[in-house]
């Protein structure tokens, strides 16, 4: 009986995420911290780690440094060893953009040395800006159950938003007899997740067949339904794609709500601790006589003098006395000053509120961001990183302070709603 060789992984982190907005400025969408002490991609490479796979490509592209700091060598997931181990694997890049990768099948293309010098079974091909917990080897052992060529991990989403999905009509035997890409009119409500089992041999012939399929949800994956054995994978977990601000802060809600199913630590998910300012050095947060906190998620190195309530706190974030912090998120180091208030925001690094200012001042949410009225229309102003905020100051809802804007920046005490700075 022949051995089964273990599974490679491919995890796609190259795309720009442009709806996150300014939290993409300076990082690749994987990179973007979560849930207080972790990044999006911690939960693609840790479901990878507790389904016992050890071997990792990352393929990266748009501004990686920060991605590349945070994955070091794989020590946080256990990928370093003789036979495991994380391996970068940036675009074969010239000198113009037509070099970079032109989708999802052509990254893999550029790499595919790395598959042969790699070879398995099956490989298991990920998306590295989803949160979610799964277990691989359960999908892997229902591809070869199903003697699949490929199998697709699909769930059941409302109708209204299958629009942002690709979309699979299954048989009675979740073999996908059709697809759809994006579909404006859809047929189903059965939307892939980005996670692929290909058979190894099959996806590099498909990946030789034909240069010009650079995308497998546009060109491979459709050719494949209708000459192979393609299989839905059923999932009924959490799952949820963070690629625009209102999902993204929607998740980070559901960290701390009580009655949600998403639990980064049951889940086993693991962060690099020692990178991006060394958490694991800070010591535990603190609270002064008048602190008040409700619902909300306090990491290591926090100072919490005022009141926090719905929120997200990265370590080292400070709230100063008579500060209030309400539906929030804050990455590391923000500090907020004595008497303002932060309501329905989103703070990048080390963001410096000053006294009596506020960001989300008024009830007007519906009006949205003027320079980008499909990133910000449900009220939540976002704050680049180390932007100082002036003491009196009052931004409205649905604005944008960009990254480094410094306290000569303010034309006026008031930033209205929609308003770009």
């Amino acid at each position: 009986m022949r051995v089964k060789k273990e599974a490679l992984v491919l995890l796609l982190a190259g795309g720009v995420g442009s709806r996150l907005n300014i939290l993409v400025q300076s990082r690749a969408k994987p990179a973007v911290p979560f849930g207080g002490q972790y990044r999006i991609i911690d939960f693609s490479l840790s479901n990878v780690m507790n389904s016992g796979l050890t071997k990792v490509g990352v393929l990266t592209q748009y501004k990686p440094l920060s991605l590349m700091r945070h994955l070091g060598m794989g020590e946080a997931w256990d990928f370093t060893g003789r036979s495991r181990g994380v391996k970068i694997l940036p675009p074969h890049t010239g000198f113009q953009d037509s070099d970079w990768y032109k989708g999802t099948a052509d990254a893999v293309r550029q790499n595919i040395d790395f598959l042969e010098k790699n070879p398995a079974d099956e490989v298991v091909l990920l998306s590295g800006d989803h949160i979610y917990n799964m277990d691989f080897h359960a999908m892997l052992e229902y591809h070869r159950f199903k003697k699949a060529d490929v199998t697709i991990g699909m769930m059941v989403v409302p109708m209204s938003e299958i629009y942002q999905f690709g979309a699979g009509i299954t048989n009675d035997e979740n073999r996908i007899i059709d697809w759809e890409e994006k579909p404006k009119n859809p047929k189903t409500n059965l939307a892939s997740m980005g996670i692929y089992v290909f058979d190894y041999k099959y996806l590099l012939d498909s990946l030789y067949r034909d240069r010009e399929e650079v995308d497998f949800g546009m060109h491979i994956l459709p050719r494949a339904i209708d000459n192979d054995n393609v299989f839905a994978y059923p999932f009924y977990g959490y799952w949820r794609d963070v690629g625009t601000i209102q999902s993204y802060w929607e998740a980070n809600m559901d960290v701390i709500r009580h009655d949600s199913s998403i639990s980064p630590a049951e889940w086993g998910i693991r962060t690099n601790i020692e990178a991006d300012g060394r958490p694991a050095d800070r010591p535990p947060a603190r609270f002064g006589n008048d602190a008040s906190v409700d619902c909300s998620m306090i990491s290591a190195g926090c100072v919490i003098r005022g009141t926090v309530k719905n929120s997200v706190l990265a370590p080292g974030v400070v709230v100063e006395e008579g500060a209030v912090v309400r539906d929030s998120i804050l990455f590391a180091d923000c500090v907020v000053g004595k008497n303002s208030m932060v309501d329905l925001a989103i703070f990048d690094k080390r963001v410096q509120i000053a006294g009596d200012a506020v960001v989300g001042s008024g009830n007007n949410h519906d009006f949205p961001n003027i320079q980008q009225p499909t990133h910000l229309y449900t009220g939540i102003s976002l704050i680049g990183k180390e932007a100082i905020i002036p003491s009196g100051v009052t931004i409205g809802r649905n604005c944008i302070i960009n990254s480094h804007t410094g306290e000569d920046a303010y034309p006026t005490m008031e930033i209205a709603d929609g308003e770009t700075l």
